[in-house]
């Protein structure tokens, strides 16, 4: 059974059940926590899937339609844990709140004060400190595409618009690195969403498509950045961009359930702007993620930041490199500057006292903020004097700008501090609903309230003693309960003595209870002081928040220098602790790099890290790379890419010197799997890579390709990893290294442009010595056998695999020389014999000239004529 069957009689169900399957009933598709005392309920099939998917008890209440209902429940205070859960398997959930007080007359009145989607999250217990939560809009229209990102929880608007090319979409989209992607719910084409699914594994929300309105985004945005045009933020020229950021506002304020006064900018992004990484660069690099289990990210191995802001803004910079070496070098400038001076420690040691401020200024606008975000930002506000005070030195001794522009940034808040230090506790509660929060002497009524609450003991005590005296009746006893509340008690024979205002409240069997308008005052105030004091601290924390947000968008500039402070100074920290430099830039196309090292194998390996030097140019365009298994091969064309990679993010780099002309996109194609979801093979997987390679890369693009052609046949292989280096040396010119155990493509070092280059090993004693060193020249041999040996393969297998090596070595030496004496081919080189044959096949007239043939239009007698014209043709 489940909630929509239910919903044709709501007659049958108990008026509690009805509200909630009304309410339900406009979220069908969403998990809803249904608040019933300290539980957050689930019903039908919502408790059936919650169930499973939270390993929590299935229980049932009441019955429909002669069935049991089934429920499950989560805890109040430890709902934040569930919902992360369900977030992360992504699932969307409504909270559905108690709103009303309990009365006794229905249920409590509840309403939608919330949904929770994986790209509309701004708690810390529903995130992970250094990851993002990046909700994501794309408008199609055309050939043309509008995208438009959100992150509540750090104020973020971005959005662009391109070409709606498949692949250059899915390299946007996984530089965005969305969390949730909005899309029309009438998009033309099917296959985008399943795509965009299968490349990027995030969830898919349809939206209705009046919140793509293109007549309507102006007026959407305009109201939400508070303008009257968007010609400030440079956007009017690019209409489905707009669209996209207007479905995003629509989307967050039905989620959030409120406004969104944090969002005041919206920033125009060009794909241009960045150098390019597929999905499976990013992989292979491993910038954020390992490879394997127990591997270690880059990002993971520099990541020292000391704020979680700083930490996101790090991820983020790591997944889009930049292309502005202006703007690089300024960066670099000021890493320079804190490294000079080894004034990036005092910098770090004041960070490390600063909260996550930009998701605190997130709950602050969203109205979601706790006690302890606003101690945080109380407490972010006295560390901004140590934190300008520790950059003065540097900012004294160097000519940087940009230190200059981030400590203007961080602003003055002396005012604020003082402000939240009288109003909030020095150690408040986690929830306002427990109270005292709201400090000693901020507000008079509140300290009234407080007062009687904590003091009705004195009080009754005080009262107590003045009625005995008043009376004269020793024996008088001032009591509480709560059914009678507060009264007086004088035992039965001393009832006739009390005084005419007393009025009789309840009659004992050997005592009378009274009440005094006095006693009757203080009743009323006392058992109402605890909720009136909570309702006032309410009042007040919610015009605190009210406060802050008139004073948001210096607070966001605040946090966002902090965080690019605590950026720059990692940079420095880790060019000092890993001895990285400097890299230059020059407007010549080239990577030169001296002694680079690969900076996660190196800090990871036990022994000494072999350094080796990297030179690609427009005349040294190609590197064809050999050697042995194990010998380096990978790690040599990963460090490269790397070293390339942190200097476009503005960082130091594991290298003596390095010296990079322009770059527009990074390719990688190393090592390859099955695709079993799809049904591709390892081959399939390859291909697909190495196709996406050939049609993208330009001659300003850095590619490293490995073993190409390995899953097929040896001829197949080799001609395809033969054709593909000639493609990418001859008609696109790109900076590529190229590894292979195809010995015979060393043949092309005489190409221009194509240069060879090995990883050195030796053999002593029959055992194989791997150096690590990068040297020119080819290979002499691959060392397969001996690699084998050193895996630990047993010595009878390595033996028998000798013995058939030198068998298949004699035959290949005997196929050669038949097919030179037959004068089959000039020379007796593998590589020109592949490279005939393919030109061989390609100039052919006959077949070009069938291929163009059109068979349905000819009459016998044309057909006739043609048949002898093909056979002339392939005489000649």
């Amino acid at each position: 059974m489940n909630s929509t069957e239910t919903m044709a009689d709501l007659s049958s169900h108990t008026p509690m059940m009805q509200q909630y399957l009304k309410v339900k009933m406009q979220h069908p598709h969403s998990l809803m926590f249904y608040r019933m005392g300290d539980f957050y309920e689930l019903f039908f099939e919502d408790a059936h899937k919650a169930a499973k998917l939270l390993g929590i008890t299935l229980t049932h209440r009441g019955k429909a339609n002669g069935e049991p209902i089934p429920m499950a429940g989560v805890p109040f205070h430890a709902a934040e844990g569930y919902l992360a859960r369900l977030v992360k398997k992504g699932e969307t959930v409504v909270i559905c709140e108690q709103l009303g007080e309990v009365t006794g007359k229905g249920p409590v009145e509840r309403g939608v004060v919330r949904i929770i989607t994986p790209g509309t999250l701004t708690d810390d217990a529903l995130l992970t400190s250094h990851q993002s939560s990046n909700l994501v809009a794309l408008c199609f229209h055309q050939n043309q595409v509008g995208i438009a990102l959100l992150d509540l929880s750090a104020g973020i608007f971005k959005v662009q618009q391109l070409e709606s090319k498949p692949e250059q979409l899915v390299i946007e989209l996984s530089r965005l690195m969305p969390s949730e992607i909005v899309i029309d719910e009438n998009i033309v084409d099917p296959n985008i969403i399943s795509d965009i699914q299968k490349q990027l594994d995030c969830p898919v929300s349809k939206r209705p498509n009046v919140d793509f309105n293109l007549n309507n985004a102006q007026k959407t945005l305009c109201d939400q950045l508070g303008v009257s045009t968007l010609s400030g933020f440079g956007i009017d020229h690019f209409p489905l961009a707009k669209a996209a950021a207007a479905a995003l506002i629509h989307y967050a304020r039905e989620t959030q359930r409120t406004a969104l006064p944090h969002i005041r900018s919206i920033q125009l992004e060009q794909s241009s702007d960045f150098i390019a990484l597929d999905p499976v660069t990013r992989r292979n690099l491993e910038l954020t993620e390992p490879l394997f289990e127990h591997g270690t990210s880059l990002f993971e191995l520099i990541n020292d930041c000391q704020t979680a802001m700083g930490g996101r803004l790090l991820s983020r910079t790591l997944m889009q490199p930049l292309r502005d070496t202006k703007i690089l070098d300024t960066r670099l400038d000021a890493t320079t500057a804190l490294i000079k001076g080894f004034h990036e420690s005092p910098l770090r040691d004041v960070l490390k006292e600063i909260g996550d401020i930009e998701r605190v200024l997130s709950r602050v606008a969203l109205g979601s903020a706790r006690p302890r975000d606003l101690v945080q930002l109380r407490q972010a506000c006295a560390q901004l004097p140590v934190l300008r005070q520790a950059l003065q030195p540097v900012l004294s001794t160097s000519q940087t700008g940009l230190l200059y522009q981030l400590n203007e940034e961080l602003g003055d808040f002396h005012g604020l501090h003082q402000h939240l230090l009288s109003a909030i506790v020095e150690n408040p509660p986690v929830l306002l609903r427990d109270g005292n929060v709201i400090a000693e002497g901020f507000d008079s009524e509140l300290d009234e309230l407080r007062k009687i609450r904590d003091h009705a003991g004195q009080f009754l005590i005080d009262l107590e003693i003045q009625e005995r005296e008043n009376t004269g009746i020793n024996t008088l006893k001032i009591g509480y309960n709560r059914v009678s509340g507060y009264y007086i008690e004088l035992t039965r024979a001393q009832a006739e003595q009390a005084p005419d205002h007393y009025i009789r409240r309840q009659t004992l069997k050997n005592a009378e209870r009274y009440i005094t308008p006095e006693l009757k005052s203080f009743e009323d105030k006392v058992l109402s002081s605890e909720s009136r004091a909570l309702a006032r601290e309410k009042i007040l924390f919610e015009l605190l928040l009210n406060e802050l947000r008139d004073d948001i968008g210096n607070l966001q500039m605040m946090s966002s220098a902090i965080a690019q402070l605590d950026m720059i100074a990692n940079f420095a920290h880790q060019a000092r602790l890993r001895n990285w430099c400097r890299p230059e830039f020059s407007p010549e196309t080239g990577v030169k790099i001296t002694a680079g090292r690969h900076p996660v194998v190196e800090a990871l390996s036990k022994t000494t890290f072999t350094p080796n030097d990297t030179t690609l140019d427009y005349n040294h365009r190609m590197v064809i790379i050999t050697g042995p298994n194990m010998g380096g091969k990978s790690t040599f064309m990963r460090q490269t890419a790397l070293i390339t990679l942190l200097a476009y993010c503005g960082s130091h780099v594991p290298a003596q010197s390095v010296r990079l002309g322009p770059i527009d996109r990074i390719f990688t194609r190393i090592g390859s799997a099955d695709d079993l979801s799809t049904g591709k093979s390892t081959f399939m997987v390859e291909m697909t890579e190495t196709s996406q390679i050939l049609h993208h890369a330009t001659s300003q693009s850095l590619v490293l390709m490995d073993e190409v052609g390995r899953g097929t046949s040896t001829y197949d292989g080799l001609s395809l990893a033969w054709a593909c280096v000639l493609d990418l040396s001859r008609r696109i010119k790109c900076l590529c290294l190229f590894a292979t155990h195809y010995f015979e493509l060393t043949e092309l070092g005489k190409e221009s442009g194509i240069d060879n280059y090995h990883v050195t090993a030796k053999e002593l004693n029959g055992n194989l010595i791997l150096l690590h060193k990068v040297q020119q020249g080819p290979a002499s041999q691959s060392h397969g056998l001996q690699v084998a040996k050193l895996a630990g393969i047993p010595a009878s297998v390595i033996k028998e695999a000798q013995n058939r090596l030198k068998i298949l070595e004699k035959q290949q030496h005997q196929h050669l020389n038949h097919a030179v004496q037959n004068d089959l081919f000039s020379e007796p080189h593998e590589p020109e014999i592949v490279e005939r044959i393919i030109e061989t096949e390609k100039a052919s007239p006959a077949l070009d000239a069938l291929e163009i043939l059109n068979i349905d239009d000819l009459t016998p007698r044309q057909a006739l004529e043609q048949l002898y014209t093909l056979k002339e043709l392939l005489k000649s």
